[in-house]
């Protein structure tokens, strides 16, 4: 259940009531692929790092170790050690991001593992079978993502699908939840807005989805080659016409930028791996812009990563010891950076709630956005 506690124009602060917790929103989903942040970051690591729901996919954990082991092992959350909300995407997008080989039919899709190309067959109901052997907190419907530049016929029938698989996600899990072995009876589901850049599709297949009553209302096939300008475009027309007392999520995204704007236009759940695969990188995030720990002029910087910063990273380390590991492929030098990085943003998600809460997010999103455009490297 969705309870919203304030809005300072657009932005929404909530608390969204599951069974494994309330989720105080906006929020940042940190994601776990596989079951684990990459990076060596462990449970007892996010529980420090604020971070308050993990993310993990449908498709990587079916291929590998399979759902039915998750549920043999009792759930997700039992075989990760995490109490707190899981989310799980559908599948859907690395279906049509991995498979090259597929075939999509009403049925759902035909494609070949990208692990030891075994043929896999998914659809509505076998998406929504695999998230209930993984007893995720919530479940997202199985989707079509169609290219964002795809052409409007396409697009138009992409989305029809979409819809006509929603309803079958809805009927699926209604079913699963009703069975004794199901471990999360309390399962929810999100929807799935596509339509490409096409506000009237958008617009439309949001008001279409909306009269669903479903638990909250995702927009996906954004952040996918498309400009910044044209998503922030398709969020201005689409989400108004989403329920406000449902949590509003935009699927793979994104910068702290993208994320300040998004949450402006009233998105309350976020994800994406930047902070984690920048961190592998040595690209680390702080409020004076990114910066790159491989340039030689942090070879004797004895500061921290961020001035101030209380993770793991910056409470200990210098930039020149953490350079150090980085180049010397020392695996502490990414953990740490990934633990720095997914700490500034469930920082900033804090920051967002406490500035929407006292109604100055405006003024809190000009200052913010400013400061990374000073930037330590032009």
């Amino acid at each position: 259940m969705y309870k919203l506690l304030k809005q300072d124009g657009m932005a929404k602060r909530g608390e969204f009531h599951t069974v494994h917790g309330v989720i105080q929103t906006p929020v940042f989903m940190n994601v776990g692929t596989a079951a684990a942040i990459k990076g060596a970051v462990s449970t007892e690591d996010l529980q420090g790092i604020k971070t308050q729901v993990q993310l993990s996919n449908t498709y990587h954990l079916h291929v590998r170790p399979g759902d039915k082991i998750v549920k043999q092992m009792g759930g997700l959350h039992k075989f990760m050690v995490w109490d707190k909300p899981i989310l799980t995407d559908s599948g859907g997008f690395q279906v049509f991001s991995l498979a090259g080989l597929r075939k999509i039919k009403e049925e759902g899709v035909y494609f070949n593992s990208h692990v030891d190309g075994r043929k896999i067959f998914m659809g509505p109901e076998e998406s929504m079978q695999i998230q209930s052997n993984l007893a995720s907190t919530i479940a997202m419907a199985f989707d079509e993502c169609p290219p964002a530049l795809a052409e409007r016929q396409y697009i138009e029938n992409s989305v029809a699908r979409t819809t006509r698989w929603l309803k079958r996600c809805k009927d699926e899990m209604a079913r699963l939840n009703s069975l004794d072995d199901t471990i999360n009876k309390h399962q929810m589901l999100f929807g799935i807005n596509q339509g490409g850049i096409l506000e009237d599709v958008r617009v439309e297949h949001a008001k279409t989805i909306a009269e669903m009553d479903l638990d909250g209302y995702a927009i996906g096939g954004l952040a996918v080659g498309e400009s910044h300008e044209d998503m922030y475009r398709v969020l201005d027309a689409t989400v108004p016409h989403l329920p406000v007392n449902k949590p509003t999520y935009l699927m793979g995204v994104g910068t702290p930028a993208n994320i300040l704007e998004a949450v402006d236009r009233g998105v309350d759940f976020f994800d994406c791996v930047y902070p984690t695969r920048n961190g592998r990188h040595g690209h680390l995030y702080t409020n004076h812009g990114k910066i790159n720990l491989f340039n030689a002029k942090y070879e004797l910087d004895s500061r921290p990563i961020e001035e101030g910063c209380q993770c793991p990273a910056c409470r200990t380390y210098s930039r020149a010891y953490i350079r150090h590991l980085l180049k010397a492929k020392e695996m502490l030098g990414m953990r740490l950076c990934v633990l720095h990085n997914l700490y500034f943003y469930n920082t900033m998600m804090e920051e967002i709630r406490e500035a929407i809460e006292q109604g100055r997010y405006k003024e809190y999103k000009k200052a913010k956005l400013e400061g990374f455009e000073q930037g330590y490297e032009k």
